[in-house]
């Protein structure tokens, strides 16, 4: 795609981003993050993909980097500092909110969360990819993205996911 094409990417990841953060957060408290990567920045991320594929023997580290090379951009988005909702509800495993431990980084996220925070996160997700779909974009939710981001130093979040895009006469993250 044209020079001009990836800047319309960037431009619809920007829309996506607006839909991600004024979508429906519960009790209305957003702690939902998110951040445009494009240009230099996605060859090095999908450098460190693989890298990370190899040294962990985790799988698909490496399909993943390659729709990440092939992309206009990257939209990034997660979770930072999210407070448990206060509901008592039990979703997260603990009988009460005030049980739920605070956050501890893990191998590739922090957590525990309040599950609804999770869900919070899945709904600006699924608002954000609804706004590419609207503007013809191609797109994929990948985890993977996120703990790389997360891991260079690329995205300050808790726990994040990433949404490659591109616009080709094909998508490139159909036949995977």
């Amino acid at each position: 795609m044209s020079c001009k094409g990836n800047d319309l990417l960037e431009m619809v990841a920007g829309l996506m981003e607006l839909s991600a953060v004024t979508a429906p957060k519960a009790a209305g408290k957003n702690y939902v993050v998110t951040k445009v990567v494009a240009g230099e920045d996605l060859a090095r991320l999908a450098d460190a993909m693989v890298a990370y594929g190899v040294e962990t023997g985790k799988g698909n580290f490496d399909r993943d980097a390659r729709g990440v090379a092939a992309a206009g951009a990257v939209l990034l988005i997660g979770l930072k500092d999210a407070r448990v909702l206060g509901q008592n509800c039990g979703a997260c495993g603990f009988s009460k909110c005030a049980d739920l431990p605070s956050p501890v980084e893990g191998p590739e996220f922090s957590g525990p969360y309040c599950a609804w925070r999770l869900i919070d996160l899945g709904i600006a997700t699924g608002s954000a990819v609804k706004t590419a779909s609207i503007h013809n974009i191609d797109n994929r939710i990948m985890y993977r993205i996120g703990v790389i981001a997360r891991k260079l130093g690329m995205f300050d979040a808790d726990i994040a996911l990433g949404v490659p895009l591109s616009a080709t006469g094909k998508s490139i993250y159909f036949d995977r």
